[in-house]
Parts: C-alpha cells; sequence; structure tokens
C-alpha cells in the first residue's frame, strides 16, 4: 500500500465489542505498517467458556485474568527497548472497566477497582485510538459466521449491554486521538477497498475526534 510518504501513527489501539474485527483490522494495519502486533489473546483465558455459560459465576476470574494479563502485555511495552518496532494492540486498558461494571456484583466490582488501579497506573497514551461501531444484529451476525464454539451462547441482551457501555465510554473519552469507526456496513477482513479507504483516512489524523463512515465513499 502506498502510504504517500506520510507516517503513520507510533502507538495504535484498536477498540470495539466482541464481533466487531478488532483483531481483524489489528492484524491487517500491523501487516501494512510493518508494527508489533499486541492482542488480547482470548483464548488463553481458561474461565472465558464459563463465562459465557454462567456469566454470574465466572465473571470476577475471567475479568481478573484478562485485567492481568493485559497490564502485563502493557507493562512489557513500557519495558521494551526505544529502538522496537512501533505497535498496534487489539485492546485498549482504558476500557477494561467497562465489562467489570455490567458483570460483576458490587463487591466483586470493588475488589476489582483495587486491582485495577494497582495495576494501570502508567500505562502509555496511544497515539491514535480506533473505535470500531457496529449494529447488534451485525455483532450477532459475525459471532455466528466465524463460529467460535465459546461464543455461540452469547446473549443478544448482553451484546446490547456491550454496545451501550462502549458508546457511553467513547462518547467521553478523550484520552488520544480518537477515530469513531461505523463497522456495521464495511468489510476490513475481505474488502481491500474498504480498509484501504480507512488507512487513507487514519493517516492524516494526528489530533482531535474523527468520524468514518464508508457510505461517504459510494
Amino acid at each position: 500500500m502506498d502510504l504517500k510518504g506520510r507516517t503513520p501513527p507510533s502507538y495504535i489501539a484498536v477498540e470495539g465489542p466482541i464481533g466487531v474485527g478488532k483483531t481483524t483490522l489489528t492484524k491487517r494495519l500491523a501487516t501494512t505498517f510493518n508494527y508489533q502486533v499486541l492482542l488480547e489473546e482470548a483464548e488463553q483465558n481458561p474461565f472465558l467458556e464459563k463465562f459465557y455459560r454462567n456469566r454470574q459465576q465466572a465473571a470476577l476470574a475471567t475479568q481478573l485474568f484478562f485485567l492481568f494479563q493485559r497490564s502485563q502485555k502493557i507493562q512489557d511495552l513500557r519495558q521494551a527497548d526505544i529502538f522496537e518496532p512501533v505497535r498496534v494492540a487489539d485492546f485498549l486498558i482504558e476500557k477494561d472497566p467497562l465489562f467489570a461494571r455490567i458483570n460483576l456484583d458490587r463487591e466483586e466490582f470493588q475488589l476489582y477497582e483495587k486491582v485495577y488501579q494497582q495495576l494501570t497506573i502508567d500505562s502509555p497514551r496511544p497515539d491514535l485510538v480506533i473505535y470500531l461501531q457496529a449494529s447488534t444484529d451485525v455483532l450477532l451476525s459475525r459471532i455466528e459466521s466465524r463460529g467460535i464454539a465459546a461464543e455461540q451462547v452469547i446473549e443478544r441482551d448482553y451484546l446490547e449491554r456491550l454496545n451501550e457501555v462502549y458508546s457511553e465510554f467513547f462518547l467521553y473519552y478523550d484520552g488520544a486521538p480518537l477515530l469513531i469507526v461505523n463497522a456495521s456496513e464495511i468489510d476490513l477482513a475481505n474488502s481491500d477497498a474498504d480498509y484501504s479507504h480507512l488507512v487513507d483516512y487514519l493517516l492524516d489524523i494526528r489530533s482531535g475526534r474523527h468520524y468514518f463512515n464508508p457510505t461517504f465513499f459510494g
């Protein structure tokens, strides 16, 4: 891809609810920019399948595992040599409490908050955050299509709540330049045209809040 002499943001974080395509986009960006990739690797969480089947019973263990995993990746990032390749991640550590708020009871959330505050004090600031949005119907369709067995029991109500808390979080987010992408009508996995339009757009972002709606490109 021709970047036309433009320099990509050095540290990009891609976010969005389950099924929206954040890991796919993260990997494509890493390939395009020759970046090191940081992934959540949800499949390593031994509590996740139990969580999808019984959220109340497994929520705290699932949440704490993810928190420790993500914070360790952030620590590794901070301690890496300054000459390491630039990076793109499929998570933003500041988003972690969103899941805790909707899945944990009051006492569990208080415990989670104490651990979170201890682990996330010096998280590096991304140079760009990409927030992928999609309707609940689209998320359900993509989850079904990718066929991960543990995810097939995810309920519509849960996805709707996730969409709501994500929208609220990014409505007020000002921790880094933000690109909000309408991903309902875009195929970043298989459409080179959609992907190229997005990359061309993000290369010019240096500050502020921006919106990418693929319907504008016809």
